[in-house]
């Protein structure tokens, strides 16, 4: 959905379970650093908002979007953690860039999600400009950090929910 169609802050906070258990690892790119830092800042206290303690919350910073794979599988098998969330923004510019980056980034985090069984959240930003990405991170559109955090926990909740749940033939809902 278009960001000018939906707010990325605006959710259902009582849709979302405590999440004073919860292990969230965050890799955050330094490239387009005031913009990456404010959509990890909306990551962060969304987390501490629904009960992530700030010490389970495990954090790196790498030079761009094209290493947060690595560092989220660095993560990974370092913390243990019930979600990665990786925090970027290549912004198109003049080249085609970008499209390598963010297919890259997204196909290696799709894969650790898969392979590893944990939740590598994509809260990389990829816009035109750099105002469309600042209108993402705080701006007009709200935050983009704030909607990995909340994704992070929607997928650890369903983990545990399917953990939970005896196993069934079909299609029912679990």
């Amino acid at each position: 959905m278009a960001s000018a169609l939906k707010n990325l802050s605006t959710y259902d906070a009582d849709s979302l379970e405590d999440g004073s258990s919860y292990k969230i690892a965050i890799a955050v790119a330094d490239w387009n650093a005031s913009i990456t830092h404010a959509l990890y800042e909306g990551c962060f206290d969304t987390l501490i908002k629904h009960g992530v303690k700030a010490e389970n919350i495990h954090t790196v910073q790498v030079p761009g979007a094209f290493e947060l794979p690595i560092a989220g599988r660095l993560l990974a098998t370092q913390h243990n953690p019930d979600a990665v969330i990786c925090i970027g923004c290549v912004i198109k510019g003049e080249t085609s860039h970008n499209e390598y980056i963010n297919h890259s980034v997204a196909s290696a985090l799709t894969n650790m999600s898969l392979a590893l069984s944990i939740p590598f959240i994509y809260g990389v930003l990829t816009p035109n400009t750099e105002e469309q990405a600042k209108d993402r991170a705080g701006g007009k559109y709200g935050n983009k950090g704030v909607e990995a955090a909340v994704t992070a926990l929607r997928m650890v909740q369903l983990k545990n929910t399917i953990k939970g749940a005896s196993q069934k033939i079909g299609f029912g809902i679990i």
